[in-house]
């Protein structure tokens, strides 16, 4: 077990009284970013409205106000069904709510872009929410975008997931040379659940392609990987990376309440925990 710092859990404790953090990073804290995933418009009452969905978003984009993190990033399944107009308008004017100095990153799921991608259905994302991998920076911290419905079902967009792995590879070389920088992807679909060698499902990448990545990201020092679209919390490690999987915005899955992961970056590393609506904090802890 990783030994835990005094001062470090006094600070969280700030923040949430119940369950542990995970990670133990330096008490030199940098700066927090909170984590939104699933909010897909549309799942409750399966396209017929976005009721309860919108009102989901609209309570977490008013607690990220609140909290004033440095950056939200939005892991994917902004909406339920892929291209909607009305979906598609809602999600927009309602993370337009967002305090404009706090900044904002999306990024597709399958529901945005469809389980197959196609060059049209990827061009169509592009044009309604933006780009679908890139990279963007916040302190110390790099985050990596990736399209992981492209890594899950490449077969009806084979150049653009060619074009990705490529850029992604190119990406990493550099960014690995800079002193004290710190990689964390960020993408819709979990790499695994539980362990780097489980078997294919459809909540996690191909074990091909799987392999092939997580051997990148160690070549390359990536420590942390952040995703949704199971609807449930895992956290899961392949050596020196942690997996994390965070339950949704929207409608849950199994036990999981409806919820956002609040993350701490360090010099040495993040702290996080997953914090269920009924539970967010007043406020969060001025870090000196």
């Amino acid at each position: 077990m990783r030994k835990r710092i005094p001062v470090l859990l006094a600070a969280l404790a700030v923040v949430v009284t119940t369950a542990a953090w995970r990670g133990s990073p330096s008490p030199a804290g940098r700066f927090w970013f909170i984590q939104l995933t699933d909010p897909q418009l549309g799942m409750y009452r399966a396209d017929s409205d976005f009721v309860q969905d919108a009102a989901n978003l609209e309570f977490a984009i008013a607690a990220a106000n609140r909290l004033h993190p440095s950056f939200v990033v939005i892991t994917g399944d902004l909406v339920n069904r892929p291209g909607d107009p009305a979906q598609v308008a809602e999600y927009h004017r309602i993370v337009g709510k967002l305090d404009r100095s706090i900044a904002r990153y999306d990024l597709p799921g399958n529901h945005d872009i469809g389980n197959i991608p196609t060059p049209a259905s990827i061009a169509l994302y592009r044009k309604q929410f933006g780009p679908d991998h890139y990279v963007f920076r916040s302190g110390s911290l790099v985050g990596v975008v990736l399209n992981s419905s492209l890594l899950q079902q490449p077969d009806s967009a084979p150049r653009e997931d060619a074009v990705q792995e490529k850029w992604l590879g190119d990406t990493l070389a550099v960014l690995s040379r800079e002193p004290g920088v710190q990689l964390v992807v960020f993408q819709h679909h979990p790499w695994f659940l539980a362990d780097p060698g489980e078997a294919n499902q459809y909540f996690n990448i191909p074990i091909e392609k799987r392999s092939r990545y997580l051997a990148l990201f160690k070549r390359y020092g990536v420590r942390y990987l952040f995703s949704g679209h199971y609807h449930q919390n895992a956290i899961a490690h392949d050596g020196p990376i942690e997996m994390i999987t965070s339950g949704p915005v929207g409608k849950p899955f199994g036990d999981t309440r409806s919820g956002m992961r609040i993350v701490m970056v360090t010099d040495s590393g993040l702290a996080h925990r997953y914090v269920e609506f009924g539970d967010l904090p007043n406020r969060l802890p001025v870090l000196k």
